[in-house]
């Protein structure tokens, strides 16, 4: 039997082949609960389901934000463009098991 080191990230049990990648997911999740308690200090009436996916919306995109506010506003368009065409290529055709 082989064994597989894997690390897992406490906040929500994500597992990483390696650590340097489950780190820099946990400081994803730790900026996305960070800005969704600023949200939700700051916007009494939001619900708190939304400020989590704001939150998680935003840390996610961290580095396109970050030259945003650098005065590349367009930015943020060309990423989430991108990250359509993305999610259309990665697209997987499930077989079906024992037709």
């Amino acid at each position: 039997m082989a064994v597989v080191a894997v690390w897992k990230c406490d906040r929500d049990g994500a597992m990483f082949d390696n650590k340097k990648d489950a780190e820099e997911h946990d400081k994803m999740l730790e900026l996305a609960a960070n800005i969704t308690s600023l949200i939700e200090r700051h916007i009494d009436s939001i619900d708190e389901q939304v400020g989590e996916e704001i939150g998680l919306l935003l840390a996610k995109r961290r580095d396109a934000l970050a030259k945003a506010c650098k005065g590349k506003p367009e930015v943020l368009l060309e990423e989430d463009e991108n990250m359509v065409q993305e999610s259309e290529d990665d697209r997987i055709t499930p077989l079906a098991a024992n037709q």
